[in-house]
């Protein structure tokens, strides 16, 4: 069976609601956790399709997360091969790097759920089952878009949301994964970046997974699923 390789960069940020339709399409899941599990040029190159997760740290942090740099690399060599490769958050940041582009904090970070806005290439895409559907946005980095790369989404604070490679690229800035369920897990890891940040509070990120995250869940799903079985 085909290897979906997963590198989880944090145990709450995984594939949530993405699982069901990457199993789906036939592919036998199999993670790696950033830091820990070694990551060999080989076994990047090798996996019939590399999802690179989110997680709390700067995509150009090597001096302190110096796996950073192999993820780059393994991004850098999967994407030029046109090997299929999906970026959420950090890994839509380490693709857009590993292609050249800036990566920097944005204007403000963007937490909560609500809705991108689609480009007219998102709208003829798999992403337009995302349109009007609350998501999960966690980030306070933002990626200018990769050369050659179409732009798909985009919010007031951050004009870059989403971009496609080809067909064999595609990078979320927010989390089109996130599904609600062991949402908890967020907020404990997060409390600190929560209880720094204006606006922003347990309680309400609570509620509003409890409401928007199965309807999130569903629309993701099924553009993800879109977007794969377009690769047959």
């Amino acid at each position: 069976m085909p290897i979906a390789l997963v590198i989880r960069h944090v145990a709450f940020e995984d594939l949530g609601a993405f699982a069901a339709p990457i199993a789906t399409a036939g592919y036998t899941i199999q993670y790696r956790e950033a830091g820990l599990d070694e990551l060999t040029p080989e076994d990047a190159q090798d996996a019939d399709l590399l999802v690179v997760l989110g997680g709390p740290i700067g995509a150009d942090q090597d001096d302190l997360y110096p796996f950073l740099h192999g993820e780059r690399e393994a991004l850098r060599a999967r994407l030029a091969a046109g090997a299929t490769t999906l970026g959420i958050c950090l890994g839509a940041q380490l693709m857009a790097a590993a292609l050249g582009a800036r990566v920097a904090p944005g204007p403000g970070k963007e937490i909560g759920w609500a809705p991108v806005e689609l480009t007219d290439r998102g709208r003829a895409g798999p992403l337009r089952h995302l349109e009007h559907v609350p998501v999960l946005h966690w980030h306070g980095d933002a990626f200018d878009l990769p050369p050659g790369a179409d732009r798909l989404a985009a919010t007031r604070l951050c004009p870059h949301q989403a971009f496609a490679l080809g067909r064999h690229g595609l990078g979320f800035q927010f989390h089109p994964e996130a599904d609600g369920q062991g949402f908890e897990r967020w907020l404990i890891g997060h409390a600190v970046e929560i209880a720094a940040t204006p606006g922003v509070s347990v309680p309400a990120l609570r509620d509003d997974a409890r409401r928007l995250g199965p309807g999130a869940a569903e629309a993701g799903r099924r553009c993800l699923g879109e977007w794969l079985g377009g690769l047959a």
